[in-house]
């Protein structure tokens, strides 16, 4: 490979780079907006199913939207039970300590997350 072929291949890789960089991005915003509400609080954040909550401090609580139905559904954060709460009702998770995946065993409603800062 000669020298003009070297600096043609160096600049090719940054377009090709930044274009799966753009793709990327973009994809992951398609995948966020159509997942439920972008949702963010300091101290407290109210979430529903499908819901991505950033809060700003360290312990953060939580309160969920649970879905329609009748009786109650256990949730769970990060796949160990948090309890069971009724059905259509606000409920209060309690204070978290870090990031958790919530979701509702039984229902067929998307996972919710919420984003803690770590403690330094």
């Amino acid at each position: 490979m000669n020298t003009a072929q070297s600096l043609q291949n160096l600049r090719a890789r940054p377009r090709n780079g930044r274009w799966l960089v753009s793709a990327l991005a973009l994809s992951g915003l398609t995948a966020c907006a159509s997942s439920g509400d972008q949702v963010s609080g300091v101290m407290q954040v109210t979430i529903k199913p499908g819901d991505t909550a950033n809060c700003d401090s360290s312990p953060c609580q939580v309160s969920f939207q649970m879905p329609p139905g009748s009786g109650t559904y256990e949730v769970t954060g990060n796949e160990v039970k948090i309890g069971d709460f009724p059905a259509g009702e606000t409920v209060s998770l309690g204070s978290f300590w870090s990031s958790n995946a919530i979701k509702v065993v039984g229902a067929n409603v998307p996972t919710a997350y919420v984003y803690v800062p770590s403690q330094p």
